[in-house]
């Protein structure tokens, strides 16, 4: 940094910095600092828009240079969602999920070695039926993949996943969701659905694996515009038992 030319300071000597000039330079070396520390491209949440400012998946945050970004990291809020996201999919039973197989984290990591040298044989074949219940009207889909080449001991795992996960679509649409298949030894499949609700009660949402036909099933039910709406709301009875 120039110090010359300042107030108080002589020739060729360097003058007081003013206290906006020292916040710059140690944000500045606190931004390099970390830069050689942490990888932004193995970062999730790390997102640069299409105007060139960096955005917070998890925060939906916009940040104007990757320094922001990195102090936004070390902040309450983006620590606090962290936690919430941590605690939300220990509650659903998920856990660390990988974005790319959809499988938890520790089953990833123990079958590091085999997946590395593992060689992908393409896609599933798949079909998808609409469904509709009669009693509550939710609709919802019907998934059948089949892995005929499937490895031994190997059962389909199912996660789903937000449009700010994914790295398909750029930009994000929260409009959207994406329901992740993987099994080895074939590719992971995606299908972009609604982003609506999941139907979780009375096993409307179910999945099922045939091991002699090397199928595997399944159910995805949303849940009814009133139920979103009137979620959590006490007082107020789900959609199939007022039509009853």
């Amino acid at each position: 940094m120039d110090y010359q030319n300042r107030a108080g300071s002589k020739f060729g000597g360097g003058g007081v910095a003013s206290t906006s000039a020292t916040n710059a330079d140690r944000r500045e070396r606190l931004r390099k600092l970390a830069l050689e520390t942490i990888d932004l491209d193995k970062d999730p949440y790390f997102f640069k828009n299409h105007v060139g400012s960096f955005e917070c998946r998890l925060c939906l945050t916009v940040h104007q240079n990757d320094g922001s970004y990195l102090a936004h990291t070390q902040g309450r809020k983006h620590q606090t969602n962290l936690a919430r996201r941590a605690a939300r999919e220990q509650k659903e039973g998920r856990g660390a999920m990988d974005p790319v197989t959809g499988l938890p984290v520790g089953a990833v990591g123990a079958q590091v070695a085999v997946r590395k040298n593992m060689v992908k044989i393409g896609r599933p074949g798949y079909k998808i039926t609409k469904t509709r219940d009669p009693v509550t009207r939710q609709q919802g889909l019907l998934f059948q993949l089949q892995y005929p080449e499937i490895s031994i001991d190997v059962e389909p795992k199912v996660r789903f996943m937000s449009a700010y996960e994914q790295k398909v679509d750029d930009p994000p649409d929260k409009n959207y969701q994406y329901m992740l298949v993987a099994a080895e030894p074939y590719e992971t499949c995606g299908f972009k659905l609604q982003a609506r609700e999941v139907d979780r009660t009375n096993e409307r949402f179910w999945t099922w694996w045939d091991a002699d036909l090397k199928e595997f099933w399944v159910q995805v039910m949303f849940k009814t515009e009133r139920e979103e709406r009137y979620s959590g709301v006490p007082g107020m009875a789900p959609s199939g038992l007022a039509r009853r």
